[in-house]
């Protein structure tokens, strides 16, 4: 897991993106209100921004 800061259109919130072993990338959960707020569902694709969240002194 690792935990970065996320935007998508003008939604941005903090989360942890997970490994996904099957398709050897990330999985990056998208709160519900950021899905209604951005009119995102299922299945559409969508440009999304990541910073890492690095810990102090790392």
């Amino acid at each position: 897991m690792i935990k970065v800061k996320a935007r998508i259109g003008a939604a941005e919130w903090s989360t942890t993106i997970w490994p996904d072993k099957a398709s050897g990338s990330f999985l990056l959960p998208v709160k519900a209100a950021v899905r209604k707020k951005e009119k995102i569902a299922a299945g559409d694709n969508v440009d999304v921004s990541l910073w890492l969240q690095v810990p102090p002194g790392f």
